[in-house]
């Protein structure tokens, strides 16, 4: 079979026949999500997952089992991955995707909506009627977490993000109300300002550094804020009064220690929301021959999410 290799660690995968898997599991593979954290274990360094080259790279995808039925899958038997025409699955590894559902929406469902669901519903304890401000929301967990805000019953909800196009259409998935983090203007003043009186309960943070500095100031008396990125800076500055005083909570999350069964209802959530088409996210499609120029894509940052469909 056809699939794209990573012959060492640091370097960017090349496409060129590989062994097919054989025996139990083993799935066509429909769609395959292109992710940071791909890049990330392609380094070597990344301390929750490591992989010995040579590897079929790709951590998520959804593919067909042999009786027809559609499978969401984050994790191949080794040297297997989701890049690939198939891979082979751990035994009972795996979520259901509902018949209709579009394999490429599906497949976004997982490492990013995960994040998304998860660190507002189990990390950020989000109650009915309570507001959220949900930075990097031009990004694909942003965007996700913004409809999943409004499904898990947030009462307000605001995007806060660096890019002004994506950004505006966030409004378009549910939020109330923007706010740019963009140039070196006063962040901290124009999220007290979209919190209003009530500050934010639930601040979701995939970027750290300085929004997430700034995001405390606006948050309510016994707000979370749930770190779960640092597209921004790896370290941030906080005065201990910011966490006191109000008092707020500052909660790490990452999809690694949420819990399969967690993550399995979370995802069938999910699934059921964007079959009903109440969860859209956009998508850029790619063929196999593509890996290694959308890798470098994805080293970029794009705002759509990046789908391969061997």
């Amino acid at each position: 079979m056809r699939a794209a290799i990573l012959r060492e660690h640091g370097t960017v995968p090349e496409i060129a026949e590989h062994p097919d898997p054989t025996g139990p599991d083993v799935v066509q593979v429909l769609a395959a999500g292109m992710n940071p954290v791909d890049i990330r274990i392609a380094t070597g360094s990344f301390g929750l997952e490591r992989h010995e080259p040579p590897y079929v790279a790709g951590k998520e995808g959804v593919g067909r089992r042999d009786d027809g039925s559609l499978v969401y899958f984050e994790y191949s038997v080794e040297p297997f991955g989701a890049f690939a025409e198939r891979t082979q699955l751990q035994p009972g590894e795996g979520y259901p995707v509902p018949d209709g559902l579009d394999p490429a929406l599906a497949v976004c469902l997982g490492v990013s909506g995960l994040a998304a669901w998860l660190g507002l519903e189990w990390r950020g304890r989000l109650a009915a009627g309570e507001s959220v401000l949900v930075l990097g929301a031009s990004g694909v967990v942003g965007r996700i977490a913004v409809q999943a805000a409004k499904l898990l019953g947030a009462g307000r909800v605001v995007a806060a993000a660096r890019n002004p196009e994506w950004l505006e259409r966030t409004r378009a998935l549910g939020a109330d109300a923007t706010v740019s983090l963009a140039g070196d203007g006063d962040h901290a003043a124009a999220l007290k300002d979209a919190a209003g009186d009530a500050g934010f309960h639930v601040v979701l943070d995939p970027l750290w550094g300085p929004p997430a500095v700034a995001a405390l100031g606006a948050m309510a008396p016994y707000g979370r804020l749930v770190a779960l990125g640092q597209a921004a800076g790896a370290e941030a500055t906080i005065a201990s009064a910011a966490v006191r005083a109000k008092p707020v909570d500052i909660l790490g999350y990452t999809n690694y220690t949420a819990g399969e069964d967690r993550k399995a209802a979370a995802f069938a959530a999910m699934a059921e929301h964007a079959a009903a088409g109440r969860i859209a996210v956009e998508i850029e499609r790619h063929g196999l021959d593509d890996v290694p120029r959308v890798w470098e894509r994805q080293a970029t940052s794009p705002n759509a999410k990046q789908v391969i469909e061997p």
